[in-house]
């Protein structure tokens, strides 16, 4: 699918996408959100304290992609531990850390899928069925962390391990069940790219 995100004059982002293309990323960001879950506030909404207050969950989430979007924060490649006392220590720091930072992290995600899908239900299309969605630099920030996300969440489902190594995706044969899955992952890889671009000074 073409379309790339060109500047804007004064700060932000733009890009042409079709009625297809705005489906596509709208049923993502949904099936995002789905699979994030609610936040505290929302699964206890008569009590305006609960979200303040809540701690997260200390262990990994048992879902691949849900601990590919919220990974342990001492563990992973480049740390080892030498030893079984090193290797319980890193756990005991990671529930921690878990704990305290995971409904943050996940109240972010919630909220840069949800300005996606604000964003695009915004859209007024044309005749053709194009529009045409202009960012502002906050929301362009949201957007590229959302496809980010959406990304990673892909990635995981096709077992990208590197993301600099995706030549294989291109070689699927037409006939392969997962070929729509990886068109979208290199389709949202070029829009990133090209935010990415956008945004630089």
């Amino acid at each position: 699918m073409p379309g790339h995100f060109e500047p804007l004059p004064g700060g932000g982002a733009a890009v042409a996408l079709d009625e297809v293309e705005i489906s596509i990323i709208r049923s993502l960001a949904v099936q995002l959100l789905e699979l994030i879950g609610p936040g505290p506030a929302e699964s206890a909404p008569d009590d305006p304290l609960a979200e303040l207050f809540a701690e997260g969950p200390s262990e990994p989430p048992s879902d691949p992609v849900l601990q590919r979007l919220f990974p342990d924060a001492y563990s992973g490649p480049g740390v080892e531990a030498a030893t079984p006392e090193e290797a319980e220590e890193q756990r005991a720091h990671s529930a921690e850390f878990r704990r305290f930072t995971e409904n943050d992290l996940r109240a972010a995600k919630r909220e840069n899928a949800l300005a996606v899908i604000r964003s695009l239900d915004a859209l007024t299309p044309g005749g053709d069925g194009a529009a045409v969605l202009e960012l502002s630099p906050d929301e362009s920030q949201s957007w590229l962390r959302a496809l980010n996300d959406l990304r990673l969440a892909i990635g995981c489902r096709l077992d990208v391990t590197d993301e600099d190594d995706t030549d294989h995706l291109y070689r699927l044969p037409d006939e392969d069940p997962r070929k729509p899955m990886v068109m979208a992952y290199l389709w949202l890889g070029g829009l990133q790219e090209t935010l990415v671009t956008t945004l630089m000074p």
